[in-house]
């Protein structure tokens, strides 16, 4: 129970619930400030602010919405940002429409939403790629008397900067912005540069480029690293590395994303020994590689067939804390595999189990694809026993067994004269519908009749029968 000083103020409350970094303590001190009501405190809209942008932090909308319920009740004046917070919080968690439910909502508190309001919901629709209703409540805004602005323009060019249809669309607005009496800034330039590039049209990006120089607007990080993705997207590494080292003139700090953007570039072309120099940049300067960073370059250290360094790689990451996903273990199984080396292939299958690491439905079949490749490779490397426990592996798993496997199986342990296997793997390959062909089964029976006991039993059937037959004739 918290006790009270005589003169409990607003400002003490806030600096008391600011100070407070566990959530439901802070309530507690916001609801003992309630019980002072009686001796002359209220809360007003900066307490009632605060607590309701704590609760929205943490994902308590309900609860958030309540007290704005409580500000009405108690004719609290609640202000724009407020609303605006709540709003920007249902987006931050993927809600647009909860978002559109609490704008509507504002003018029941008596909050008239101003310009503010109108763009922070348009751009929220647009960050969440609802595109169709972003540009309805864009006609909205302009019948409300909203008037055009740089600001909501540039929310415009972006959402007209996600689909190739609409880019002209997004170019032709950015020209008619001086005729609005809105300048175009840094933000509008980096956005139409980025949704360029996105769309292969790194020529146009290029010239916008220059342009926003020359109207001295500066390029961000963001822009520089959307023009060095798209030149690495078309193989021009020369000019992306170009614009790295302007970059590093000018004193703009490459991020994560740029050096990601330029090691897909340098693996893509065959370069991923200087993918692992910028690798090596990015951790002096401090910057994390995520897992984007570390896909990008094993992926291209196993194409070109480096897997000691994809390996170091791989274990940097895991040191680092993120956990590889199937993908990633497919992509160092699939370099084991073109390299013929299916031992050590099976191990990460092996692992990938251990560490509870499944595909999803699209990569599913691809994942049964890789394990009837390995069953089959360490049959070509002279490893039955370990070839038979994966496969055993994947029936236990629900993998499906091709039949081409089935039948390498069989020939193999045909060929050992292990028929305890063959007539095993014989009864769950029809089990599994799979009928075996004519040449398995000449497998099957060749092995059996190769051991002398069948042999043996076989032809004295034969020679007994065979005088039945003589007999019968006489």
């Amino acid at each position: 129970m918290i006790k009270w000083t005589k003169q409990i103020t607003v400002t003490l409350v806030e600096q008391l619930i600011r100070a407070e970094k566990d959530l439901q303590k802070a309530i507690l001190i916001f609801d003992a400030a309630t019980g002072e009501y009686g001796n002359g405190f209220q809360h007003d809209h900066n307490t009632f602010g605060l607590m309701i942008s704590r609760l929205v932090s943490a994902n308590q909308f309900r609860a958030a919405e309540d007290l704005l319920n409580r500000m009405k009740d108690e004719k609290c004046n609640i202000k724009e940002d407020i609303f605006l917070s709540v709003c920007r919080g249902y987006g931050r968690v993927h809600k647009p429409l909860e978002a559109i439910r609490v704008f509507q909502r504002m003018k029941e508190y008596e909050c008239e939403p101003t310009q503010k309001s109108y763009i922070t919901l348009f751009s929220i629709l647009v960050d969440e790629n609802q595109l169709k209703l972003a540009l309805r409540f864009y006609k909205y805004m302009r019948e409300k008397g909203i008037p055009p602005s740089v600001a909501s323009l540039n929310v415009l060019i972006k959402a007209l900067c996600k689909n190739s249809g609409t880019l002209d669309a997004a170019c032709r607005i950015f020209r008619e912005m001086p005729n609005r009496g809105c300048i175009p800034d840094s933000y509008t330039y980096g956005t139409l540069i980025n949704g360029l590039c996105r769309f292969g049209k790194i020529s146009a990006a290029k010239e916008l480029f220059m342009e926003m120089s020359a109207k001295g607007c500066s390029p961000s990080v963001v822009t520089y690293t959307s023009l060095i993705h798209g030149l690495c997207r078309l193989s021009n590494l020369d000019e992306a590395m170009g614009l790295l080292e302007e970059m590093k003139r000018k004193g703009i700090e490459p991020n994560v994303f740029t050096y990601s953007s330029l090691m897909d570039g340098l693996c893509k072309g065959g370069q991923s020994s200087q993918g692992m120099e910028l690798l090596e940049i990015m951790v002096i300067k401090r910057h994390k590689p995520n897992m984007i960073t570390y896909c990008t370059l094993i992926h291209g250290l196993c194409k070109e067939g480096k897997l000691r360094e994809a390996l170091e790689i791989f274990d940097r990451m895991k040191l680092q804390g993120l956990k590889p996903d199937a993908g990633l273990y497919w992509k160092i199984i699939n370099g084991f595999c073109d390299a013929r080396k299916f031992q050590k292939a099976a191990n990460f299958l092996d692992e990938m189990v251990l560490e509870g690491i499944s595909p999803n439905r699209v990569t599913w079949s691809l994942h049964i694809k890789i394990h009837n490749t390995v069953v089959q490779g360490l049959l070509t490397e002279s490893k039955p026993n370990r070839a038979f426990q994966l496969y055993l592996s994947m029936r236990t798993r629900g993998l499906s067994v091709e039949a081409k496997t089935f039948g390498s199986l069989v020939d193999y342990f045909c060929k050992k004269g292990d028929l305890h296997k063959v007539a095993r793997i014989v009864d769950e390959m029809v089990l599994d519908g799979c009928v075996p062909d004519e040449g398995t089964w000449t497998k099957v029976v060749s092995g059996f009749w190769d051991r002398r006991k069948v042999r043996v039993a076989a032809e004295s059937i034969q020679i007994e029968v065979m005088g039945e037959v003589v007999e019968a004739g006489v």
